[in-house]
């Protein structure tokens, strides 16, 4: 069969793939801390039909070989951890890293999670959580009768609230860590915002916020997504024509295969 029939399928299913991931990151526009998704391609195997440098006469080589491609893969899903804007909310629970680093959270099996999604929230025992009850950690646990209003936290991660049956003062509550990685984009997603480790990503490295290279913490903001709505949509409309192109190039060889099976009428 011709080969173009299947250089111009594998360049549909990537152009697929490729829309995929576009549609993903239009869909969290709106997701706190979410990171966008570019998808990487890379070409097939090829049929070498004339090397290059073979010996055309006894004093000459060939100078251009002769290669055939098979069309196109996925190659990977790279996540781009680039900073996305912070949104001024006025939640005192709301947390949004500048800068590196990550969050920690402890999930319901016992394991660990990252997240750059800082919108946290207190439950019944004064404990800070997720939107899906993962504990902060280090654990940040407020005192009874404390001011909801009157939590804050600092650049370096110092969390304080006040109690007016201790103090009028305000007194610490906790200390926000970070956690970043050799290579944050080997960190598996989970959903809910939520990342774990991989041997690709390297162990996570601690650090207290505006120390060591960690970002800093901004009380009362979130985090937004950092993706472009303008420029997923033109990665759309590169997409739908080139997925458009490849199926032009099977329409075309099957109008060929026609021509050919017609030669004996």
């Amino acid at each position: 069969m011709v080969r173009s029939l299947w250089t111009g399928a594998s360049g549909m299913i990537g152009q697929q793939s490729n829309i995929d991931t576009i549609s993903n990151n239009l869909a969290n526009v709106n997701t706190h801390g979410y990171k966008k998704v570019r998808a990487d391609f890379e070409d097939l195997i090829y049929q070498t039909i004339r090397t290059a440098g073979t010996p055309a006469t006894e004093e000459t080589v060939v100078p251009v070989g002769t290669q055939m491609g098979h069309g196109v893969k996925l190659a990977d899903t790279q996540r781009i951890f680039s900073q996305g804007s912070p949104q001024a909310t006025d939640v005192p629970t709301d947390m949004a890293i500048v800068g590196d680093g990550f969050f920690r959270v402890q999930l319901q099996d016992g394991s660990y999670a990252y997240t750059r999604n800082g919108n946290f929230k207190v439950d019944e025992t004064g404990r800070m959580v997720t939107s899906e009850g993962y504990w902060l950690l280090p654990d940040i646990v407020m005192p009874e009768h404390f001011l909801p209003d009157s939590i804050n936290v600092s650049k370096d991660g110092r969390v304080e609230v006040k109690v007016p049956e201790i103090s009028d003062d305000p007194i610490p509550v906790g200390q926000v860590e970070l956690y970043r990685f050799p290579n944050p984009v080997g960190l598996t997603a989970l959903g809910e915002n939520l990342f774990k480790i991989t041997n690709a990503s390297g162990d996570p490295i601690p650090g207290r916020p505006n120390e060591m290279g960690m970002g800093q913490i901004y009380h009362k903001f979130l985090e937004m997504s950092n993706v472009s709505v303008i420029s997923e949509m033109v990665n759309l409309i590169v997409a739908q024509r080139a997925y458009e192109f490849n199926s032009r190039t099977i329409q075309t060889t099957d109008n060929m295969l026609g021509t050919a099976t017609s030669l004996k009428r």
